[in-house]
């Protein structure tokens, strides 16, 4: 059976780059996953991917040798379980605010006696390269679960989240961060307060020993987050990647046209 090196990687301190897919397209994901991605992360959260979508994409990204995680639209039982189920080889969950938010996605990530996912399908055992009996028995070893951190009740709480067992690593969306540290007459927090919000992200995993990370538009700033400590980085999306090298042609030829504002991922 297949082991996990982006799981290996974090647990030794190294940092990982990879990117995320919000269009579903398996033409595009095949490419990506032979650049040299550590992980590609495909985004049930905000994407119109469907399961099948999914299913074809994790395993277009398991056969080509890199590792496919998904995010999850939220952290319950059923949706970990499916995209488990469908073969990704791990999870990022969001929104996780609470020790309770966390236990439930870990258990739902782990097979019995470890956590309460249930045994089934063929899917995540073809993405291993084993039997499914053989999956049953060592899938609790390979799999990451990685939960975000994305409000100040978050980071309140994240000293206790960060330390149960079975965390693998932790993930700042930073436009939800930024927006729920907004406060209640309005007023937005400055860039000093959100990079105090973030360092003490790091810190914190520092102290627990649970790696830390971000999403990124550009690699530079995704060298910087490294510097400072943080192991799983996301650079963008496809839709990103795609978009920054059209604006590129774009402004070349067709300057008078250049510049219209376009989603970020």
């Amino acid at each position: 059976m297949k082991t996990n090196p982006v799981k290996r990687k974090l647990a030794s301190g190294q940092a990982t780059f990879g990117t995320w897919l919000s269009l579903g397209d398996l033409y595009a994901t095949r490419v990506l996953a032979r650049l040299g991605f550590d992980w590609l992360t495909l985004d049930l959260e905000h994407g119109a991917i469907d399961w099948s979508q999914a299913a074809a994409n994790f395993a277009a990204i398991a056969d080509a040798g890199c590792v496919p995680l998904a995010r999850v639209p939220q952290g319950s039982h059923d949706y970990i379980k499916r995209v488990l189920d469908c073969g990704a080889w791990g999870i990022v969950v969001p929104m996780v605010n609470t020790v309770e938010q966390a236990r439930v996605a870990i258990a739902a990530a782990k097979y019995p006696p470890a956590g309460n996912r249930s045994l089934g399908g063929g899917w995540h055992a073809l993405n291993f390269a084993a039997t499914p009996a053989e999956y049953y028995a060592k899938a609790n070893d390979e799999i990451l679960v990685i939960l975000q951190t994305e409000s100040p009740t978050g980071i309140d709480n994240a000293e206790a989240i960060y330390k149960l067992p079975g965390v693998d690593a932790i993930f700042v969306g930073p436009v939800d961060l930024r927006a729920n540290m907004t406060r209640a007459d309005g007023t937005k927090a400055t860039d000093q307060e959100f990079e105090a919000a973030l360092q003490r992200i790091v810190d914190i995993g520092k102290k627990t020993g649970t790696p830390t990370g971000m999403h990124t538009m550009d690699p530079q700033s995704a060298l910087r987050r490294a510097e400072q400590g943080m192991q799983y980085i996301a650079i963008g999306s496809e839709l990103s990647l795609l978009t920054q090298a059209a604006k590129d042609v774009v402004s070349i030829v067709l300057p008078e046209q250049a510049g219209r504002d376009v989603a970020k991922y």
